[in-house]
């Protein structure tokens, strides 16, 4: 698992950490404490779901908090003409359709704001290359020929 991530990356991570622990947990613990109050517990439905929502809060800050100790933000990437991380790729595959990705770390993938991991097949298979080389790309459906149009440090404008 790669330990790198972006500069709005790690500040996403640290946000969520810090609204989880300082506003959600507060809120969560005060709430267990008042359905612990009104007496018999086990058929308490707030304490219950409070329970669990705490359990599942502290999981998460758990994760987050071990995950933000290892991670290393990584700079903008400076040599555009090679594909590295945090670099924006714009590719056409063979229909002539073309799509753009950010190759990030895993902690910060979301297919729909374009940001694939590095680590993905498809990441992998763009790492590396430059501009007009054609790339295969292997999918479970077969492989995926695209050529590589354009390497970024910024979301290309469309």
């Amino acid at each position: 698992m790669t330990d790198l991530i972006t500069a709005e990356g790690l500040k996403k991570l640290e946000t969520e950490y810090h609204q989880l622990w300082r506003v959600e947990r507060p809120k969560v613990v005060q709430g267990v404490s008042d359905a612990a109050a009104e007496g018999d517990r086990s058929e308490n439905a707030e304490y219950i779901y409070g329970k669990k929502r705490l359990r599942e809060i502290d999981r998460k800050l758990k994760h987050l908090g071990s995950r933000l100790k290892v991670l290393k933000v990584a700079g903008p990437p400076t040599n555009l003409n090679v594909i590295s991380f945090g670099c924006w790729v714009t590719y056409e595959d063979e229909d002539g359709s073309e799509r753009c990705y950010q190759l990030v770390g895993p902690d910060e993938i979301d297919v729909t704001a374009g940001r694939i991991s590095i680590d993905s097949p498809v990441g992998q298979a763009l790492l590396h290359k430059k501009l007009d080389d054609e790339v295969i790309i292997n999918r479970p459906n077969g492989e995926l020929v695209v050529y590589i149009t354009g390497i970024s440090a910024t979301r290309p404008k469309r």
